[in-house]
């Protein structure tokens, strides 16, 4: 029998109008067992823990101001699209945000939120979400059920980045969601929240909600799992930077990995491994546009071992850290030394170009750059120079491909590379330059790959 899972992100489920549309596709799928996952609505997880940062800061006013204004938000929706349940689903909306503001009026006096507080502030999004949608789905005159995910996504304690417990879940799912499959009901839940064993909140941070999905059709080895959100798929390039970008209409999991690490603002990076690893299909869809075909993303896409760039991907706000050993030439150890910095600090390298006695490494965390450098500077001269930005082009077999490298450094000529790297992965060219060059160095790549005399229409639109 089949079955998928569709993921509706923020902007698909922003008011009343959206959620009309994500009710019609969600009918419209002929699949007897689909499974919806739901983020909050957009903007909301974002205002809700900012109100706990305001209470945590003594602005209970304030606090308890903006929990009001999402109150009358979510009380619209409901009122917009229900009528006999409307009452009902609205006393609970009431109880919920009372919660809410208990919950801001104890950290206002505790004087901060712990992350456990705000893993329980960012739940109501979703959770909201969720109760109106299902509702609306029932008042259709369709079988639906809500099922809370903190029921089944069970995870550990590290609260706003908490990890899924893989070896509970598929006996929670099996408790839970399967049952509700079988009774031939459309299962509404949540993304991005889970519980402890015992039960407590958590998050599985931000962007979880695609993370959550592709669990869920991992673990129930769906058919199908299906990325809602409001572009037609996944894009050439940025369309804020390329306006003209085209639609990528089949990439590889890999391809589709590496651009969401390297940025693409479409998936969260960590969506496509559960789908790897059951060699389940991800398909990348535009809620407004439901009649685009989107990208889809498999095991391997063929390319008959041509190389094919697919796409121009980037990092912002990049700090490029430049590490020169003090014991010079074939210093023992030393690129050891350097990683274990990194590693004590729990602060990811991004890329990383080397010779005998010097690293340059790229981060964008930098919370922890003062130590990190103060360590690196026992053995080694260290500069930093932030406002930097990785370039990368993705697509299949660049690292065997003659020329590639070649033409993507003629195309930039004009800007200045503070750092290349190339090799270790057989899918993308990384470079870092200055973030004010960016936007240039986008669209200068854009136009030598993706150009209009040459695109190939088998593969973009």
């Amino acid at each position: 029998m089949k079955r998928i899972v569709m993921k509706f992100g923020g902007t698909s489920v922003e008011d009343s109008a959206a959620m009309k549309r994500v009710a019609g596709i969600v009918l419209a799928q002929n699949c007897p067992e689909r499974i919806v996952v739901l983020s909050a609505a957009a903007g909301v997880t974002s205002q809700l823990l900012h109100a706990g940062e305001l209470a945590a800061q003594g602005q209970e006013t304030m606090a308890t101001a903006l929990l009001s204004s999402l109150r009358t938000r979510h009380k619209g929706i409901a009122e917009e699209l229900l009528t006999s349940s409307c009452p009902s689903i609205c006393a609970t909306i009431d109880s919920w945000f009372d919660e809410l503001d208990d919950l801001a009026h104890g950290i206002a006096i505790l004087g901060e939120a712990t992350p456990r507080s705000f893993d329980l502030l960012a739940s109501f999004g979703e959770r909201l979400s969720s109760l109106i949608f299902h509702a609306y789905l029932k008042s259709l005159g369709h079988a639906a059920e809500l099922v809370d995910a903190r029921l089944f996504m069970i995870t550990d304690a590290h609260y706003t980045h908490a990890v899924p417990d893989l070896g509970i879940i598929p006996a929670t799912l099996d408790q839970h969601v399967i049952p509700a499959l079988r009774r031939g009901a459309v299962v509404v839940t949540q993304g991005f929240i889970g519980a402890t064993p015992n039960g407590i909140t958590t998050t599985i941070g931000r962007g979880g909600s695609d993370h959550s999905a592709a669990l869920i059709g991992s673990l129930l080895e769906a058919d199908e799992i299906q990325i809602w959100t409001d572009v037609d798929g996944i894009l050439t390039a940025d369309p804020s930077i390329v306006p003209d970008a085209h639609r990528i209409k089949v990439m590889s999991f890999m391809e589709a990995s590496e651009l969401a690490y390297f940025g693409a603002r479409v998936l969260h990076p960590e969506t496509i491994l559960p789908a790897i690893s059951k060699n389940i299909p991800v398909r990348v869809l535009n809620s407004r546009r439901p009649s685009s075909h989107g990208t889809a993303i498999i095991a391997q896409a063929d390319t008959s071992g041509q190389c094919t760039v697919k796409s121009i991907a980037y990092k912002e706000d990049i700090t490029l850290i430049s590490i020169v050993s003090t014991r010079m030439f074939l210093a023992h150890g030393f690129l050891e030394n350097v990683f274990d910095v990194f590693h004590k600090y729990r602060t990811v390298v991004h890329t990383v170009a080397t010779s005998d006695i010097s690293v340059s490494a790229t981060i964008n965390d930098t919370g922890r750059l003062d130590e990190i450098i103060g360590e690196l500077r026992q053995f080694a001269t260290v500069t930093a120079a932030k406002a930097k930005a990785i370039v990368c082009v993705v697509g299949d077999n660049l690292r065997n491909s003659q020329g590639i490298a070649a033409r993507v450094l003629h195309a930039i000529t004009s800007v200045n590379i503070n750092m290349i790297s190339q090799g270790a992965s057989e899918i993308n060219i990384s470079f870092v330059v200055d973030e004010g060059h960016l936007d240039t160095v986008v669209r200068l790549l854009h136009e030598e790959f993706f150009n209009s005399r040459d695109i190939n229409r088998e593969i973009f639109d």
